[in-house]
């Protein structure tokens, strides 16, 4: 991705009107209204952040995987991106973007995945649904595993061969990159700050983000 497709943002840290710290391994979930602006950071670099949107009025709907790389002909997100629901609505759209693609397809380790791709005794290693479950579970909202579909993985980079597999390489972030969407709806975002040692997915060393939010402009 060439630094001509990177785009900065106006917005200023100090005017956000919510700011947090997320230590890695933790989940994060909180409602974005429509027209706010939510800043994802990665502080350290190299760092994945796995993320899900549902329509904060109805969880029921929520981003969609397949009809966002269909609508943008696309398998990366970045700047200009619009995040589809399952519905086939727009959820968000990528207004800034200072790291250049992210992740669409390579989902959210578990304790499964983690037996299937390292090793059996990696199966109880912390993962991004474990942290999936324990924000909903913690946030009581009637949801639970069912809701868990496709997730997007911010920062990280995840190739695809020639044969159409994938790979997970070393990240493409640096400190202080970040990605921002615009709610066009009221949104719920789920997040888990990845834990994964494993792959070089965030350098085998997770790291804190911060989350911040501004209210339209």
């Amino acid at each position: 991705m060439s630094l001509d497709a990177l785009t900065e943002s106006h917005l200023d840290p100090a005017a956000a009107q919510f700011r947090q710290v997320v230590p890695a391994g933790q989940p994060f979930m909180r409602e974005i209204r429509q027209g706010q602006i939510l800043r994802i950071l990665d502080l350290k670099g190299n760092q994945a952040v796995d993320t899900l949107f549902y329509n904060a009025r109805d969880p029921e709907e929520r981003y969609s995987a397949n009809d966002t790389i269909r609508e943008q002909g696309n398998i990366y997100l970045t700047t200009g991106t619009r995040l589809m629901s399952s519905e086939g609505n727009v959820m968000l759209t990528i207004v800034a973007d200072t790291c250049g693609r992210h992740d669409t397809l390579g989902g959210a380790c578990s304790a499964e995945s983690n037996t299937v791709r390292y090793a059996l005794e990696k199966r109880h290693m912390h993962s991004c649904r474990d942290s999936f479950l324990l924000a909903l579970a913690e946030h009581d909202n009637g949801m639970d595993k069912r809701d868990l579909s496709s997730n997007i993985n911010f920062f990280m980079n995840v190739p695809v061969t020639p044969e159409g597999g994938l790979t997970f390489e070393d990240g493409i972030s640096e400190a202080g990159r970040y990605v921002e969407l615009r709610a066009e709806m009221d949104v719920l975002v789920l997040i888990s700050n990845c834990p994964q040692l494993n792959n070089p997915c965030n350098a085998y060393n997770p790291t804190p983000v911060e989350v911040l939010v501004w209210d339209p402009q």
